[in-house]
């Protein structure tokens, strides 16, 4: 361990101008075993400092390195676990304790002992050593500095510092002293006992000076005696006046602590003051109400401009009011309670002063829009709602207030406006589509009486008022929409030829200005729809305040929501399962839902009606139903009058399918007449018209898919038919039937020019070629059958890679052997044959297709 100590010094600690007291090697407890050193070191250079070191050897294991370093004044406890038994773990408490192992007991005590001397020498802040035994802890000899000369003194400091250690260096001066006395005497070196004894000599000489000094200076210690007790006379006269001193000043500190006293307690009443003062400030700046606003609350009038403006400002005063936020304790104070429940009070009265008064206004703007039906009732226009929207739009920031303080006359208000605004729109609505469906039916005004009527217009008449027993579900869901452009699509050009009967009226009384008079009504129906409602529901957002609210209302997806309460609550209910609606977009939707649930069943009656008159009306009514759908949808996807107009356009396309499948079901069922030619059937020249017109009505239209596919389906029902009448036919020849009714549709189909049907054209093509082909061959004989022999056996020749030039080398077909069956069939025989075959043919064709001059 020594020769371990002197290489940390000489290596580590020298460097540094520090020196090495004592060392342990020590381990980690808990820890897997990897030693090192703690080194307990003092700086050469004053002030001296006192550290403990860890150091430990280096990965390579040839040299140590300085790891660690702690002041001995940052040390706050040492910790040796038992004093009485022998251990070899102790603890020191630096910034966290440090648990060690030490590799012997006694390096660990020898460690603590020479920590707890230089805690004594250095340190003024003792360290705590626990569990260290009573035998570590020795006290150094005190020597009292003031007595000893400054040369002494160092001599004690030096002399503890080799009780620390055992080994001490020189200092400087010291070297000096003792080489400036060796140069004094020559023999010092070579004989240390002469010079010693020179010394010890020389010791005895200044001895008896200083005996000599002392008795010699007898009378001048006396007279410092003397001296010394005046001092002390005087010392105590001066003590005797400090006490008189203290005696005044004690009584004078009496009376500065009752002024301080004082002086605190009116510290403390001003300051008590100043905060009452506030909170009284505070409470009435924040909850005070004027007397002009708590007049209008109470007597304000609500019809005029101004009225309702101070009423306004009267109301946002009161809230303001009633929401501020009060400091604790506040609310026990009485007046505060008292204000609490007048404002309460006020509240109350005036959100059932202004309940009652926008009630009345609803039912006062509803009898006054119900007045003015009249002058709508034979243009096709719906009423215009503005005026009542823009009166009671005046009225928005208090029904704001009021949803914010009194959200049960809030509801209650809207349940109102929802009844009332229903029936009133209920009234407008059903009279509006009653003059629609009688411009649509042709029928009068006065037709609504039906015992003035002949019979047949009061027949028409009740099938129109039957039409309103069909409800469709009735599913509304919109959301703030301020503007929506409806652009008519124009008017439809339309063919002048009739078309086959697909309802219960004859076709021959339907023309191309009927149709073109319903699209225009059914086109002026959606116009006039749109607009109202996209203007109720932005009077609605913006009345109601749902822009700033969640709502408690729920959805309705049936035809009207449950309500409970009187209207304090919604559900929907979907399966019988009950939904409760947390948006401001469902309380739209409900509100609109509620108020416009007209609107669905009228447009399927009117729908109805109009399939009914002319089942060819859904081919129109798609085209405008998709392109209302589309425009809507664009601006919000989930509006009442998006969804409104999508569930109506699901039924305009059931009629569409409904129309094609009747169509496909009439060929099916199609009859030939036994005794005539068959010639152009009806379903292909039906099929013809439908296309014409379809092309019409959907050019450019958003639904030209549902068009492309049923044309794929009555195309392919076309065929099936012409085959399947084609065979049943007796009169006339299959090929024939086959290849005019063929050729009828590769014509059409190549004039409309129908993207879709391209296959299907050229499969007509096909089939018109075949079929012309198979009725030469077949169907009209041979009526110069040597010649036509001969020439077929050329054809054969030919087929088989002989070239044509070497075809008349052959014996069959030379030119010899076609003069021999030219002149079997002479001129006259040749006519009679050619005339017999042209009456056949044209007794086969029909004049309608004109294939005769092709054949």
């Amino acid at each position: 361990m020594t020769a371990i100590k002197h290489a940390l010094q000489r290596d580590i600690f020298t460097p540094n101008d520090e020196r090495l007291l004592s060392i342990v090697n020590v381990c980690k407890a808990g820890k897997k075993k990897r030693n090192c050193f703690l080194c307990a070191t003092v700086t050469t250079e004053r002030p001296v400092q006192v550290n403990v070191v860890k150091v430990k050897k280096s990965d390579k294991g040839d040299f140590y390195k300085r790891q660690t370093a702690w002041a001995l004044r940052d040390l706050a406890v040492v910790d040796a676990k038992d004093a009485v038994k022998e251990s070899p773990e102790f603890d020191l408490h630096f910034d966290k304790v440090y648990k060690w192992v030490a590799s012997s007991t006694a390096e660990k005590n020898t460690f603590i002992s020479c920590i707890w001397k230089l805690n004594q020498r250095y340190l003024r802040k003792k360290i705590d050593f626990i569990n260290v035994s009573s035998q570590l802890l020795e006290e150094l000899p005190k020597v009292a500095e003031e007595s000893v000369p400054s040369g002494e003194n160092q001599s004690v400091a030096g002399g503890d510092e080799e009780a620390v250690d055992e080994y001490q260096e020189l200092n400087a001066r010291e070297e000096q002293d003792i080489e400036i006395m060796m140069e004094g005497c020559e023999y010092a070196i070579s004989n240390a006992e002469a010079f010693a004894e020179k010394l010890s000599r020389e010791l005895q000489v200044l001895d008896g000076a200083n005996i000599q000094s002392i008795m010699a200076s007898e009378k001048q210690v006396n007279i410092l005696m003397k001296l010394l007790d005046e001092a002390l006379k005087e010392v105590d006269q001066i003590e005797l006046k400090l006490s008189s001193y203290e005696e005044m000043l004690q009584s004078v500190k009496e009376q500065m602590d009752q002024i301080s006293e004082s002086n605190h307690l009116i510290h403390l009443s001003n300051t008590n003051n100043v905060k009452l003062l506030s909170e009284i400030e505070f409470l009435v700046n924040h909850m005070d109400l004027a007397k002009g606003h708590i007049k209008a609350l109470q007597e304000g009038d609500l019809t005029s401009s101004r009225g309702i403006e101070a009423c306004t400002n009267a109301a946002d005063a009161l809230l303001q009011c009633m929401n501020v936020a009060l400091r604790p304790g506040h609310d026990m104070l009485h007046a505060v309670k008292q204000q609490q429940q007048r404002f309460s009070d006020l509240r109350e009265q005036f959100a059932r002063r202004l309940a009652s008064h926008l009630n009345s206004v609803f039912v006062q703007q509803g009898h006054d829009q119900s007045s003015t039906l009249a002058q709508h009732s034979v243009e096709l226009t719906l009423p215009n709602h503005h005026p009542f929207h823009r009166d009671l739009l005046r009225y928005a920031k208090l029904m704001e207030w009021l949803k914010n303080t009194d959200y049960g006359k809030y509801e209650g208000l809207t349940k109102n406006y929802m009844d009332y605004l229903s029936r009133l729109y209920e009234r407008e609505i059903k009279e509006f589509f009653e003059v629609a469906k009688i411009k649509m039916t042709g029928t009068t005004r006065e037709g609504k009486k039906f015992a003035t009527l002949p019979r047949k217009e009061s027949a028409v008449k009740q099938e129109t008022e039957s039409l309103h027993g069909s409800s469709g579900k009735l599913t509304g869901s919109t959301s703030s929409l301020n503007k929506l452009s409806v652009q008519s699509s124009g008017n439809r050009r339309s063919q002048s030829s009739s078309l086959l009967d697909m309802g219960n009226m004859s076709a021959s009384d339907l023309d191309v200005a009927d149709r073109t008079k319903f699209d225009k009504i059914f086109e002026q129906v959606l116009s006039e729809l749109e607009p109202l409602c996209l203007a109720e529901q932005d009077f609605i957002s913006k009345f109601f305040k749902l822009q700033q609210h969640q709502s408690i209302l729920g959805t309705t997806t049936t035809n009207e929501a449950e309500e409970i309460d009187g209207g304090t609550l919604s559900r929907s209910y979907t399966s019988g399962v009950p939904q409760t609606i947390s948006s401001e977009k469902d309380m739209i939707r409900q509100m609109m839902t509620k108020i416009f649930r007209c609107i669905e069943p009228e447009l399927n009656n009117l729908i109805a009606l109009g399939d009914k008159i002319d089942s060819f009306n859904s081919l129109y009514m798609l085209v405008k139903m998709s392109h209302h759908v589309w425009t809507a949808q664009n601006v919000d996807p989930a509006s009442f009058l998006s969804t409104t107009l999508g569930n109506v356009l699901v039924t305009v396309k059931r009629n569409f399918d409904k129309c094609i499948s009747n169509q496909m079901k009439q060929m099916d069922e199609v009859k030939i007449s036994k005794k005539s030619k068959v010639g152009i059937l009806s379903f292909v020249a039906e099929f013809e018209e439908f296309a014409a017109l379809a092309e019409s009505i959907f050019k450019n239209a958003e639904r030209r898919g549902d068009l492309d596919k049923a044309y794929i389906k009555l195309i392919r029902a076309v065929f099936v038919s012409v085959e399947k009448v084609a065979n049943e036919s007796q009169k006339t020849p299959r090929d024939v039937v086959m290849m005019e009714n063929f050729h009828h549709i590769f014509a059409t189909l190549s004039r409309l020019k129908i993207s879709c049907l391209e296959a299907e054209k050229k499969e007509a093509k096909q089939k018109y070629t075949d079929h012309l082909q198979s009725y030469v061959i077949y169907s009209l004989g041979q009526p110069l059958e040597k010649l036509n022999h001969f020439f077929e056996g050329v054809e054969a020749r030919v087929a088989q890679g002989i070239r044509e030039e070497e075809v008349s080398y052959q014996l069959a077909f030379n030119k010899q052997e076609l003069r021999k069956v030219i002149k079997e069939y002479p001129g006259k025989e040749v006519k009679k044959g050619l005339d017999n075959l042209y009456k056949k043919v044209d007794k086969h064709l029909c004049e309608e297709e004109n294939l005769l001059q092709v054949n």
